[in-house]
């Protein structure tokens, strides 16, 4: 697989993410794992992932994407973002945290750390797979645009064995890079994680634009897409900035399903309570009354599975009940509603 870098005299320029970073010889990019080694550029976590589960595709969460089929799932060291509330933060801001404490020898403690973890080539990925009747493999735990190449490969032998490929992603791909993955990648949980610059620039150390242009064209690419909110109390929870979410996705797909999930404290974030049931709740009215289609709360306990159920817009009959991440009832038939015959915006089979 071609490196999504471009060699320029005195640097590697990388075009994976909209970070664009320039890596000097014998530095890594922004993400901590995209390396210029002697001119030459290096993937230090091809190979070598340190998440590797087989969960329902449920818990990406993908909810109109193969409902019910398991998802061979990987992910590695890294992350482009430096979200302060990351659920995943030691894999994820692992290259970050290590520079933090040592800023001399973080690499060395790094790459050893990545050392570690078992090589798993992309053919053993998609054996794996197989052997776990999984239906699809998911890029996740961590952000997977900055092992792109990896996902690639693997996805590259994927597809002659009819396995969908699975981004979950902050979004913050490059055109270049979702154009790489036409083809290979055939659903994307995309995180929306706010509607300010001020919460991407301050929370994520990002930009908002970039992502909102990935979900446009992700979209247009005919990738199944779904986009998920973690709402975090104070931060992006206004009924405002909720509805500014809810009406951009409304005029992109309003059968585009979004998920609004609660915050738990955690990583550098742990000043701030839990997202209440309330919140989301309300979150979901507002998405519902902006037109969207299909509004789901997540991280919630069993005792509001209700507002995980995919209702028929049209005749508002249950089709698909969930129980965590169980699929107890399903009443979706060639990806029609089985009661009226109305078509249920997804991939069903």
């Amino acid at each position: 697989m071609k490196p999504l870098v471009k060699k320029q005299k005195k640097f590697i320029e990388c075009y994976a993410c909209n970070h664009r970073c320039k890596i000097l010889d014998g530095r890594v990019g922004i993400c901590g794992v995209r390396a210029n080694n002697g001119g030459k550029f290096k993937l230090l976590v091809y190979e070598r992932p340190c998440a590797v589960w087989i969960d329902p595709i449920e818990k990406k969460p993908l909810f109109h994407f193969l409902p019910g089929t398991s998802s061979y799932s990987i992910g590695t060291f890294g992350c482009n973002f430096s979200c302060e509330f990351c659920q995943n933060y030691d894999i994820s801001q692992a290259p970050h945290d290590a520079k933090e404490k040592d800023p001399k020898q973080w690499r060395n403690y790094f790459e050893n750390l990545i050392r570690r973890c078992p090589i798993l080539s992309p053919d053993d990925v998609v054996k794996n797979a197989i052997n776990g009747n999984c239906k699809s493999i998911s890029f996740t735990y961590n952000e997977p645009t900055i092992f792109t190449e990896y996902a690639l490969d693997i996805m590259k032998i994927a597809n002659k064995k009819k396995i969908k490929g699975v981004y979950v992603t902050n979004g913050y791909e490059t055109k270049e890079c979702w154009e790489r993955l036409d083809g290979y990648i055939h659903a994307a949980n995309i995180d929306l994680k706010a509607f300010t610059e001020r919460f991407y620039r301050d929370i994520c150390h990002a930009k908002l634009e970039p992502v909102k242009e990935s979900i446009k064209i992700a979209k247009e690419m005919g990738i199944w897409v779904e986009v998920t909110t973690l709402i975090v109390p104070g931060e992006n929870d206004s009924e405002e900035e909720l509805k500014q979410i809810a009406e951009f996705l409304y005029k992109i797909d309003s059968g585009m399903p979004w998920h609004v999930t609660a915050f738990r404290p955690a990583y550098k974030m742990l000043n701030k309570p839990p997202t209440s049931p309330e919140i989301l709740i309300k979150a979901r009215e507002i998405g519902k009354s902006a037109g969207l289609k299909h509004v789901y709360c997540g991280n919630l306990s069993y005792a509001y599975s209700e507002f995980e159920k995919t209702i028929c817009p049209n005749c508002e009959k249950e089709l698909i009940r969930r129980v965590g991440f169980e699929v107890t009832r399903h009443h979706i038939k060639k990806g029609k509603c089985k009661f009226c015959g109305i078509k249920i915006n997804g991939i069903w089979e």
